[in-house]
């Protein structure tokens, strides 16, 4: 639940930070996915700062081709997306990240208020201050915010004219079933407005791996980061020099999975539990689901969204779907 009243220490008076989660429920959570069968870590723990700045670096890789391709619907489609949508009060930019892909809208779309989201709070304070720097007279909300769970905004925000934008195809990191709870949310909170979202779209596994497993190892980093993310919160002892970063394509569920694998076998303790791991036993980290046009309309379809477009990159690659809530 976001309250205006839980300012960041230092941060701009309008930077509104939820009020924060339990430490013991961030402890809870990652002690029951360590302890389940197979071992899980959510996603969200690899966004602390540093990772965050990681999948900056990723997204400029040769290998990393949604935000290129992203870019270039953009640029191809822009005028045709933003007719599509139509008048925009509000811009709310889910994962906002260093807000970069927003700010390239701002001028077809002409928001008057934007709302970057992020879990990341640090990491996205300092893009907005570069933000409030080029646009004066922008009005602009952070929200630092896990948003996978629950999507509560300031009561200031105004209800209509809503743009929701989640880019970067970040609802494939969500399994089915959660990937419309999701949906059906923003359809919630955007009544007579609508969603501009981007989908990665099934292609061949010569593509789609090495977009999760580059020469360079950044998105080995990435991964690994949230090893030391996990020890800072939980209080655990992860060697990240015990474990190595596998991404494969799953062909059946249509995604990539990212897992952190034991180098041989290794016991990581936390106060009051431990586990032990065999050589070659894995810890999934995240899923990158990926989606046919067809699927993926039937998807919007279903949580209650008309109105639907999309446009594609050259080579179909990828999609960025505009709906009408």
């Amino acid at each position: 639940m976001v309250s205006p009243s839980a300012l960041l220490a230092g941060a701009d008076p309008h930077f509104l930070a939820p009020s924060p989660q339990p430490h013991s429920a961030e402890q809870h959570e990652l002690r029951d996915g360590l302890l389940d069968d197979p071992a899980h870590i959510d996603p969200k723990f690899l966004y602390d700062a540093l990772g965050s700045s990681l999948f900056t670096a990723i997204t400029q890789l040769p290998e990393y081709y949604p935000t290129r391709c992203e870019a270039e619907i953009f640029e191809r489609h822009g005028q045709d997306i933003a007719r599509h949508i139509g008048p925009v009060q509000t811009m709310i930019d889910l994962g906002a990240g260093d807000c970069a892909k927003a700010e390239r809208m701002f001028a077809s779309l002409r928001p008057r208020h934007y709302v970057p989201i992020d879990i990341s709070a640090d990491y996205l304070e300092s893009a907005v201050r570069r933000l409030r720097l080029s646009y004066p007279d922008l009005r602009i909300t952070p929200i630092g915010l896990d948003f996978s769970q629950a999507l509560a905004l300031p009561a200031d925000i105004a209800p209509e004219q809503r743009l929701f934008f989640y880019p970067g195809s970040s609802i494939g990191n969500l399994d089915p079933d959660a990937a419309l709870a999701m949906l059906r949310r923003i359809r919630r909170q955007c009544a007579g407005g609508g969603l501009l979202v981007g989908v990665d779209r099934v292609k061949p596994r010569q593509v789609l791996e090495p977009a999760y497993d580059d020469a360079l190892h950044l998105t080995a980093a990435f991964n690994l980061n949230l090893l030391r993310h996990v020890n800072g919160v939980l209080g655990s002892d992860f060697d990240v020099g015990d474990w190595s970063h596998v991404a494969l394509f799953n062909s059946e569920r249509s995604r990539i999975e990212m897992h952190l694998q034991a180098r041989h076998p290794v016991t990581v303790t936390w106060p009051g539990d431990a586990r032990h791991f065999a050589a070659g036993e894995r810890i999934h980290t995240e899923n990158s689901y990926k989606f046919t046009p067809p699927a993926f309309t039937d998807l919007l379809r279903r949580a209650g969204f008309d109105g639907i477009e999309h446009w594609s990159d050259t080579r179909g690659w990828f999609s960025v779907f505009s709906a009408r809530a």
